[in-house]
């Protein structure tokens, strides 16, 4: 009865577009970090320039995000997405063609930013076909492109190792126009589209202290995720790889791990979704903040076996991708008109958290410490006060807008 009411309320062709949209722009954005075992060999890089050069597209992404935002508020989400796949096509050339020097892929890492702005777009084109009983499953299926991650980390060191990485780019141009096509062509704006504002009432959203709350939220869920995402590739290579241990994992072995554990975090987004729909995103979350702090300081024990390894890194991925999903069951029901906009400041600080990650906490420590424990004790321990921080905040919602008589859980 449920999937059926689900399937009454929306637009399931619109779904799909923004799940296929997403999920290609998702793989095109993480795939410097893929392909990372191949670049870095390119240029004999340091600890930290490999973080900052697997972290340059997820800064990228949180720049292009706002101004996408606007853009699917004013002239809908259908047109927005167009662009920017068309868009997407000049750093896939560049990379392809070009990037042949260090600054020349941290300027293509950064245009790859455009695919992952589609977040903004994407999302609130489905948010905005369903009713606030199914935000969660329709936020879920939507932000299940994040799976397009696994493709990236899956086929990429394969294509990279038989025709080199710069081929793996434009390889990639294929996909992004079957799905162009495909959004063009079924990809319907909802009438319950809002009229165009001035892009002042739209920056107003910063006033309020819950975009703010949001954003720190999101960018542990999503920033971990593609934080992760795009540096496990070097983690597992430099704690269990062939160069590491004798008998150890080779660049595509490596790359099979990380898409399991991308996996299991794109996958469990929908989960995530509809689990809050059911028991409500906040409480969901205050689980799930506590699941990841634990997993980082287990994964900081740094066990022996890699499968051991791979069962810790699956399981906080899987917390850190439902956590995506709850997120975005609270968002809508808290500001429905300003979905878009707010979706994609929301989702700027998102990609923010995943370029801080590598950046200036995983990469610096590790070529500070000789070793990835601390990176990981200091993550565990910045989710643990997020986790203290959302229980409180959490409260304070449940007294002024939160509440059940809508019917929606919380």
């Amino acid at each position: 009865m449920e999937a059926k009411s689900f399937r009454k309320s929306g637009n399931f062709p619109s779904l799909m577009s923004a799940f296929l949209y997403f999920d290609v722009s998702f793989m095109i954005w993480v795939m410097c970090g893929a392909l990372s075992l191949y670049i870095t060999k390119d240029f004999a890089l340091t600890d930290v320039q490999k973080a900052t050069m697997v972290a340059i597209p997820t800064l990228g992404g949180s720049i292009f995000r706002i101004p996408m935002g606007l853009l699917a508020d004013r002239i809908g989400s259908r047109k927005a997405g167009i662009i920017g796949m068309i868009l997407t096509v000049i750093p896939l050339m560049w990379a392809w063609q070009m990037g042949t020097t260090l600054n020349q892929v941290y300027i293509f890492g950064i245009l790859l930013g455009i695919a992952g702005a589609s977040f903004a777009v994407a999302l609130s084109l489905a948010s905005r076909w369903y009713p606030a009983e199914h935000q969660g499953l329709a936020m879920g299926i939507a932000g299940a492109g994040n799976s397009g991650t696994a493709l990236a980390t899956f086929f990429g060191p394969k294509l990279a190792q038989a025709y080199g990485w710069h081929a793996v780019f434009g390889m990639a141009l294929i996909p992004l126009g079957l799905v162009l096509l495909f959004y063009i062509i079924f990809a319907k704006d909802s009438p319950n589209q809002p009229a165009p504002k001035k892009i002042g009432d739209y920056l107003s959203m910063f006033k309020f202290a819950d975009t703010w709350w949001f954003s720190l939220f999101y960018s542990i869920t999503f920033g971990g995720f593609v934080g992760f995402a795009t540096y496990f590739s070097i983690f597992f290579y430099d704690v269990y790889g062939e160069k590491a241990m004798v008998g150890g994992l080779t660049k595509i072995e490596v790359g099979y791990l990380v898409t399991i554990t991308v996996i299991a975090g794109s996958f469990f987004r929908p989960i995530g979704g509809y689990i809050a729909d059911k028991i409500g995103g906040m409480k969901f979350l205050l689980i799930l903040f506590a699941c990841v702090s634990t997993c980082s300081f287990l994964i900081a024990s740094m066990p022996k076996s890699f499968l051991v390894m791979l069962l810790f890194t699956s399981v906080m991925m899987a917390c850190l991708g439902m956590g995506n999903g709850s997120i975005f069951q609270i968002v809508p029901q808290r500001f429905p008109k300003e979905i878009g906009v707010v979706t994609g400041i929301v989702g700027a600080f998102g990609g923010l958290g995943g370029f801080i990650l590598p950046k200036y906490l995983l990469g610096p420590l590790k070529q500070s410490t000789g070793s990835h424990v601390a990176g990981f004790i200091v993550v565990g321990c910045i989710v643990l006060v997020g986790t203290l921080a959302f229980y409180a905040v959490t409260r304070s919602w449940k007294k002024s807008w939160a509440t059940t008589e809508s019917g929606v859980n919380y």
